[in-house]
């Protein structure tokens, strides 16, 4: 049920296209830097205007960054950026990408209003990373158009990407993401639909895990990474990856699996909650698990 990037000469015209992202939090901005970063034109929306400000210099940062890494075109001209706070301005988007909080109620809003102001048959592709996308496809005027695009975070230092059919989607949408996705240099793998899909309904339960430990006594949060590092080949241990996903968003998952999946490994330990409520959230706010450098 893999799909794999096209060769080559079988890549779309990129002329003509317009890509909407919706939200401009740590996902919306990572997923825009990638967009520009190849050369396509984004409108990126938000309810918060100094959050659109805020998200134009991480932009900024996140191409430098990636360019000099070799992850994106280098002297390549950039898309152009557009933000704004009107969801009237994705009108002529060919690919809109809704990349809001992983809360249902919060994204089935964004869907429904996006989805009434786009012209039928243009993909509304969900950046969920656990509710199914049948589930949010119920607030799209056509749920046929609605498809799962779970990019990992950053998107433009990650290639792959888990792509979520779901039982609604319709094939030519299906087709039209993952040549965009193609398109930005990504590897495509289509998976089914279901809560937390493949990565996040292994991930998640293995991040509550590593934090339960913590939380117990058994190791500090060096030892467990150490561990999983030295003994399992991870990049990272699964308390950076948190500490990268967000602690809030971690713990926002998890609860979109306990809901729907009624089991207890995925019910957020109290470590967790304790973070999340202190605004220690990782990466982005200089403390979660570890301590870093400053707000990211």
């Amino acid at each position: 049920m893999s799909q794999h990037t096209p060769a080559p000469d079988a890549l779309p015209d990129p002329a003509g296209q317009l890509i909407a992202v919706l939200g401009a939090g740590t996902m919306g901005v990572g997923i825009t830097t990638l967009v520009v970063g190849h050369g396509l034109p984004v409108v990126l929306v938000d309810v918060d205007e100094s959050r659109l400000e805020q998200a134009r210099t991480a932009v900024s940062r996140g191409l430098r960054m990636a360019q000099l890494m070799g992850k994106l075109p280098r002297g390549a001209e950039s898309g152009a950026l557009t933000t704004t706070t009107l969801i009237d301005d994705i009108r002529d988007a060919t690919v809109v990408i809704e990349a809001v909080t992983e809360i249902p109620e919060t994204k089935a809003k964004v869907i429904a209003a996006a989805s009434a102001v786009i012209a039928p048959g243009t993909p509304l592709v969900s950046n969920t990373s656990g509710i199914p996308i049948d589930e949010l496809a119920v607030s799209a005027a056509r749920p046929e158009d609605m498809v799962g695009a779970h990019f990992m975070n950053p998107p433009y230092l990650i290639p792959a990407i888990e792509v979520i059919r779901g039982p609604r989607s319709d094939e030519d949408a299906l087709r039209r993401v993952t040549d965009l996705l193609a398109l930005l240099g990504m590897n495509a793998i289509v998976v089914g639909d279901g809560p937390g899909f493949v990565i996040n309904r292994v991930l998640q339960r293995a991040l509550n895990g590593a934090a339960q430990l913590v939380q117990d006594g058994v190791a500090d949060a060096e030892s467990v990474d150490a561990l999983f590092r030295g003994c399992l080949g991870h990049t990272t241990g699964p308390l950076a990856t948190a500490d990268l996903i967000g602690l809030d968003n971690v713990v926002d998952s998890l609860r979109v699996l306990y809901d729907r999946t009624g089991d207890a490994g995925y019910q957020p330990c109290e470590l967790l909650l304790q973070k999340v409520a202190a605004g220690d959230f990782g990466r982005k706010t200089g403390r979660g698990f570890f301590e870093y450098g400053g707000v990211l």
